[in-house]
């Protein structure tokens, strides 16, 4: 996958972690949907996703003002704007392969992100990927290897970002996606559910590849960037339109997410569960003896060459 210059050497010495790093990139892009829902044929309420019609927004609230689903995702977009860190658990399917993580990011004042994640079935592995300093560490079982985002050769960059990873630095942020739902032609409030002990408004729709680029007139640069990011990593896939479910809590945070979509290697249905937001999250280099360069590796592979 990252074979180069630096030859199959390379090559072999990463390649048995490709198949994990691949797998948890692209759930970290997918993971407006990456979720702790119970299964795949079930919401992230336990309602069985062929069970009776939900409630029309109108109906949820007979004798109480009306209030838009649209008001709602506004609110979570103004409410994104003032986080500076969070914490989320991931569970799902993406590419034919099941998988679960854990993920702390920092965004402010600079982005840092260490993830855990784990995929399972036949040849099913762990894996962590920490993003800090410009710089991105995949590593298991006490190895690692660094990619040095600035000296990354274009093709090897590209890659990494088409993999929808922390390459591109998107990581996750609820304003996003509620900026992506309010583009839904079917938005609706499916009604008030509560999660872990937590009362949300749940709300529901379809958004196309197209619908999701018009989101991006309305988003800051630096929101927009990373939904471009987002986007590009989701046409790699293969995806065409995505369901989008919001469950947002009193306080205008979102507390959890469910994407679904058909990528060409399979479905796609992911939940990200929120579990805190601006709390400290502090992210550190794995120890220098377990790492290894690929800028450095690759520099030395074409002067043996030369």
């Amino acid at each position: 996958m990252y074979r180069n210059r630096a030859g199959d050497g390379v090559g072999n010495r990463i390649g048995h972690r490709n198949k994990t790093a691949g797998a948890a990139l692209a759930a970290v892009l997918l993971v407006g949907g990456a979720t702790a829902c119970e299964s795949g044929d079930k919401d992230a309420s336990g309602k069985a996703a062929g069970g009776s019609a939900a409630p029309s927004a109108q109906d949820a609230g007979k004798g109480a003002v009306e209030v838009v689903p649209a008001a709602y995702l506004e609110k979570v977009k103004a409410k994104s704007e003032e986080i500076t860190s969070l914490r989320y658990s991931m569970t799902g399917t993406a590419e034919g392969e099941q998988f679960s993580g854990d993920v702390s990011m920092r965004l402010k004042p600079s982005v840092a992100m260490a993830m855990k994640m784990t995929t399972s079935g036949e040849g099913g592995q762990a894996a962590e990927i920490r993003l800090l300093d410009e710089a991105m560490y995949i590593g298991a079982e006490g190895k690692w290897i660094k990619f040095d985002l600035k000296a990354l050769d274009p093709a090897t960059a590209e890659k990494l970002n088409s993999a929808g990873g922390p390459a591109n630095k998107s990581g996750e942020n609820p304003g996003d996606r509620a900026g992506e739902l309010l583009k839904a032609k079917d938005l609706k409030l499916v009604g008030e559910e509560t999660i872990d002990g937590v009362k949300t408004k749940h709300l529901s729709g379809t958004v196309t590849l197209d619908e999701m680029r018009a989101a991006l007139a309305s988003a800051n640069p630096e929101a927009k960037k990373r939904q471009e990011e987002s986007v590009k990593g989701l046409e790699a896939q293969g995806v065409k339109s995505l369901t989008l479910d919001m469950w947002i809590d009193e306080s205008d945070h979102t507390k959890q997410v469910r994407t679904r979509g058909e990528a060409a290697k399979g479905p796609v249905d992911t939940t990200i569960k929120f579990l805190d937001y601006n709390k400290p999250v502090e992210v550190a280099a794995p120890p220098a003896d377990q790492v290894v360069d690929l800028a450095a590796m690759m520099k030395d592979a074409g002067q043996e060459q030369g």
